[in-house]
């Protein structure tokens, strides 16, 4: 364990969002890739959770916590500074760490903004009330978003498999996003 770090438990609603490249500086400030290239959730909590990679050298376990000082844009990457890291070698031991934040910190989404995250798991319906699959990612392709959705089918043999169907999530095509219901309405056939 490193000097400083304390061990956390990982909150249930928590989202991972990064992981740290390297240090970045002389004074402890370190270089964080986000998953995302709207990193808000990086810049609205002060408290991060920190899990070892899954390869390389792994200078902590478990979870810990980082109270973060400061965390800015910086050039294709966000910077971040935390009380518990002092200087360049306290960040260099951190190489490679995944970043988590609480979901109940992320900032508030604006009206019809929505994070993929919480479309994940949600399930799709057409107009019709048929059920097209259940959100199993999200892929961003440039210009849009589109819905991975999975569902199930049998074959001829009576044998159900899943298949994959995708949907652009615009504003042609999607009526309605419903949160608490879970659920997602689209303008979209079947057979599309």
């Amino acid at each position: 364990m490193l000097p400083g770090l304390e061990p956390a438990e990982l909150p249930a609603d928590a989202i991972e969002v990064g992981r740290i490249a390297d240090a970045w500086g002389i004074k402890g400030w370190f270089k964080v890739l986000p998953h995302s290239a709207s990193p808000e959730a990086l810049f609205s909590s002060k408290r991060w959770y920190l899990q070892p990679s899954e390869r390389g050298a792994k200078t902590f376990s478990g979870t810990v916590l980082l109270s973060i000082k400061e965390a800015k844009d910086h050039s294709d990457s966000v910077v971040a500074t935390a009380h518990e890291v002092p200087d360049r070698n306290a960040a260099e031991a951190l190489r490679g760490a995944r970043i988590f934040v609480s979901r109940s910190s992320f900032p508030t989404a604006g009206k019809d903004e929505y994070y993929w995250v919480d479309l994940i798991g949600l399930e799709v319906v057409n107009r019709e009330g048929v059920v097209l699959g259940e959100v199993r990612e999200l892929l961003s392709t440039g210009p849009q978003t589109v819905l991975v959705l999975e569902y199930s089918q049998a074959d001829e043999a009576g044998v159900s498999k899943t298949l994959e169907r995708m949907i652009p999530f615009v504003s042609a095509f999607v009526d309605g996003v419903d949160l608490s219901a879970r659920r997602i309405t689209v303008d979209w056939q079947p057979d599309y």
